[in-house]
């Protein structure tokens, strides 16, 4: 398991990039963290990292949206299960898990069935922040959800896929 601290959304993407430059195909990344911790913007930098078309943005709407590689890889899957009601709902979605990278915003406990190996990113936005988004001015054009402020992500991956890497939950 290992815990980054990312300064800001131009890190957060940049690491994204990083990551999906190792990811390959069949992976599951499952994304945690309060609304507006980052979780559509690291997506971003994996897609990146995997070479996919984009843009890549929010799946809310259509709970799932597959952006084909434009080099040959793997494509990314992105979804977002906020709105669905359980596990039974996502496998309705009839996701290809083994032959694409699927990157799970709000996935946590909906995807426990799917593969033997997963990587789960927790976002965490500073104390303080989700007050500041109360507080807004309605006339302020700003997006108190884009604020560029220091996150930190705690990264951990189960199974014998992340065995052995610095993200590997125990020995």
């Amino acid at each position: 398991m290992m815990r980054i601290e990312v300064p800001t959304a131009e890190d957060m993407e940049a690491f994204g990039r990083e990551l999906g430059g190792a990811l390959r195909t069949g992976d599951l990344v499952v994304l945690s963290g309060p609304l507006g911790a980052g979780k559509t913007t690291l997506t971003r930098g994996i897609g990146a990292g995997l070479g996919v078309r984009g843009p890549v943005q929010s799946p809310t709407f259509v709970l799932a949206r597959t952006h084909p590689s434009l080099v040959g890889g793997p494509p990314l899957v992105h979804v977002d299960a906020y709105r669905l009601g359980g596990a039974a709902l996502l496998d309705d979605l009839d996701l290809d898990f083994d032959h694409a990278v699927v990157v799970a915003e709000w996935g946590a406990g909906l995807l426990d069935d799917v593969s033997e190996s997963w990587l789960e990113i927790t976002i965490d936005r500073p104390t303080g922040a989700s007050a500041a988004i109360e507080v807004v001015d309605d006339l302020d054009d700003d997006d108190p959800l884009d604020a560029d402020e220091p996150r930190t992500m705690t990264v951990a991956g189960h199974g014998p896929r992340w065995a052995g890497t610095p993200y590997a939950d125990g020995p």
